[in-house]
């Protein structure tokens, strides 16, 4: 049996917003594994327990860069909000997403090496930190080489969306960007779902059909069909377009005479979690005082 210590469960309810008795015993049932406490926090709470999804917890903005069929997608981290509207810090992320363009970095070690003003991006990184005082970091990039189009999108400056469409209305691929900023899918079409995701989507629908004490093939049906729905809900062609939620994006593009080939999408954060000052010592006085209870 696992340890369940104060920390881990600070952890899941800082990811779901449970409860921190139920998050205790979601992790107790799951022996300490994080993923699977998670999916039986949404099976007895609900949407509650998936705000980890969309939630952003840490810091930074996203940078496009786009010319000659060139473009590039850029995230940048730092600690505050503060130092998001920060000019320097702005410049330096609006820079790397050029370099991505032009250079073509194989990875991160790749991009700091390369030349920016006399330094290396790197040396340029360590420096602003010594004037600002705030550590910052290049979190993931991505880069577009096509004959195709390239179009982006930000909104604001903590999401970030490229797509690559042939078409000969610019404006579509403009509305494109814009509902993946809005509607956040993982891929293109239902069969690029990533299998974990489906795993997992299926995992949780299982427990749940489970729960209802439906019978077994009333229960298969049950699974299938929320797996189902979990695919529409999260391939960009099956979505109901935002602009016209009479067509899904699949018939506006066949509609419109355009083909999306890929995209990109970055969200400020995503995936990182904010340090909770002090937290595991008020959930170790609360688990403390519900044993003693």
């Amino acid at each position: 049996m696992a340890a369940i210590t104060a920390a881990l469960v600070g952890e899941l309810r800082a990811k779901t917003d449970a409860p921190m008795m139920e998050c205790k015993k979601a992790l107790t049932e799951a022996d300490g594994d994080m993923v699977r406490a998670e999916e039986i926090l949404r099976v007895k709470l609900g949407s509650k327990a998936s705000k980890a999804a969309s939630r952003i917890t840490a810091e930074g903005v996203v940078a496009t860069y786009i010319a000659n069929g060139v473009g590039a997608l850029v995230e940048v981290n730092c600690e505050t909000d503060f130092v998001t509207k920060n000019d320097d810090f702005l410049k330096l992320a609006n820079t790397v997403a050029k370099l991505i363009a032009e250079h073509n970095p194989a990875d991160l070690a790749a991009l700091g090496a390369l030349p920016l003003d006399g330094k290396t991006v790197e040396e340029q990184r360590a420096a602003l930190i010594g004037r600002i005082g705030e550590n910052m970091s290049i979190r993931r990039f991505q880069r577009f080489s096509t004959p195709a189009k390239l179009t982006s999108y930000l909104h604001g400056t903590r999401i970030g969306v490229m797509v690559e469409y042939d078409g000969a209305d610019e404006q579509v691929g403009k509305d494109v960007a814009m509902h993946i900023a809005a509607m956040k899918p993982v891929s293109l079409s239902s069969d690029q779902v990533p299998a974990d995701l489906i795993e997992r989507e299926r995992s949780v629908a299982h427990l749940k059909a489970v729960e209802s004490g439906k019978p077994a093939e009333i229960a298969t049906k049950m699974v299938e069909g929320s797996v189902q729905k979990f695919l529409k809900e999260v391939s960009l062609f099956n979505q109901p377009f935002v602009k016209n939620d009479k067509q899904t994006v699949e018939q506006m593009l066949k509609a419109a005479n355009t083909a999306v080939k890929a995209f990109t999408m970055f969200i400020v954060g995503e995936g990182i979690e904010k340090k909770q000052d002090d937290f595991a010592a008020e959930v170790a006085a609360q688990v403390a005082a519900a044993k003693q209870a």
